[in-house]
């Protein structure tokens, strides 16, 4: 695991304990990448242990840096009255802006959770951030008190 992802999984676990306190949904998004091996039973594929996601949790495999691109993503958080999007994660100048753009995309409103974002160039993070909307674990704690 990256510096930046264990850096990362503090506050991701955090807001995870929050969600699941206030009974909200916890998504866990995968990228499928058959010719680099990074497919479902392999090494490198699983989510690190130390994420606090469940088997229960629903889990995306995607195929695009999007999450919303052929995946169920949009139908399943339509069905569970989701309208608003909280995105953490791994690859973010790619999969984390691309999935947060793909929300605005589909009328969602994608919102970063700021110190929840990791990438093998530690130093993009802040571009991703300043280009996002983001909200602070404290005042997301506040919102969903």
């Amino acid at each position: 695991m990256t510096q930046s992802l264990q850096d990362a999984t503090e506050c991701i676990n955090a807001a995870i304990a929050l969600f699941r306190a206030k009974q909200m949904p916890v998504v866990s998004i995968q990228h499928v990448e058959e010719a680099e091996n990074l497919v479902p039973g392999e090494e490198g594929f699983d989510l690190p242990n130390e994420l606090d996601v469940l088997d229960s949790d629903l889990h995306i495999h995607k195929t695009y840096g999007n999450a919303f691109n052929q995946t169920a993503l949009e139908s399943k958080l339509r069905e569970m009255d989701v309208d608003t999007v909280i995105v953490t994660g791994f690859c973010a100048e790619y999969c984390v802006l691309s999935t947060y753009r793909g929300a605005q995309d589909v009328d969602l409103a994608p919102i970063i959770l700021h110190d929840s974002l990791a990438s093998g160039n530690p130093e993009r993070i802040p571009f991703v951030e300043d280009i996002s909307d983001v909200i602070s674990y404290g005042a997301l704690r506040k919102v969903l008190a």
